[in-house]
């Protein structure tokens, strides 16, 4: 199965400068207008959002999930398959 960051994205959300709840937040209301199947692609660079709270929230809904760190821009580009 090809990794998620290679298939196509249904939605982008950009979540930089946020911190904390709100990235997690805005990906729980994306995720709930999306179909099943569909794949979010958040960018972050709020640490606690993009390592913990994302993922295993992601982790909880039984989604794939997917984390690409970008060292050379400081975020991360988080990928989420809604099941």
């Amino acid at each position: 199965m090809p990794d998620l960051k290679s298939q196509p994205v249904a939605e982008t959300l950009d979540v930089l400068g946020r911190v904390c709840p709100y990235p997690l937040v805005l990906t729980k209301k994306a995720l709930e207008k999306m179909a099943s199947g569909g794949i979010l692609k958040i960018i972050c660079d709020a640490p606690a959002s993009a390592e913990d709270s994302i993922p295993r929230y992601a982790e909880k809904q039984g989604y794939e999930f997917e984390s690409v760190k970008l060292e050379d821009k400081g975020y991360w580009e988080l990928y989420v398959k809604k099941s």
